[in-house]
């Protein structure tokens, strides 16, 4: 009888420290700061001369040279959105987005995007822009 009781209780603690692991390790957060370094009309075709661009972090609109820092699940992702829009009477725009793994973060980091801007419409349809945005990420101690 006591060996049952034994294998019982064995079973449940072994039982419990496995499930409990996932939830220990996925409960971790790390602060990561996030700057919005700059946004640079890197080529442009015949698309515009006023523009309005914006850089953002997990949903939140970032000025140039604006940082925000952000509590991360360990196992967690970081969401990047560029965005530039050519500003006329039909402007036309181009974004890229970018995902940042927690768990890759070693060291600070640069985050460029490449963002696109096409002309819709009249006799330079179909030229483009690009923009470079870019982003520096790192852990916060």
């Amino acid at each position: 009888m006591k060996w049952k009781w034994f294998k019982l209780v064995s079973v449940m603690v072994i039982a419990l420290v496995i499930s409990a692991q996932p939830l220990s390790a996925a409960g971790k957060t790390q602060k990561v700061k996030v700057t919005f370094v700059s946004a640079s009309l890197v080529e442009n075709n015949h698309v515009g001369n006023e523009w309005w661009s914006g850089g953002y972090v997990n949903g939140k609109e970032l000025a140039e040279g604006e940082s925000v820092t952000v509590d991360v699940s360990s196992t967690g992702t970081i969401k990047l959105l560029a965005e530039a829009q050519e500003q006329d009477k039909i402007p036309e725009e181009g974004s890229a987005t970018a995902s940042i793994k927690v768990s890759t973060l070693k060291t600070t980091q640069n985050k460029s995007l490449s963002v696109k801007v096409v002309e819709n419409r009249g006799r330079y349809s179909g030229n483009t822009a690009t923009w470079k945005f870019v982003f520096k990420i790192e852990k916060v101690k």
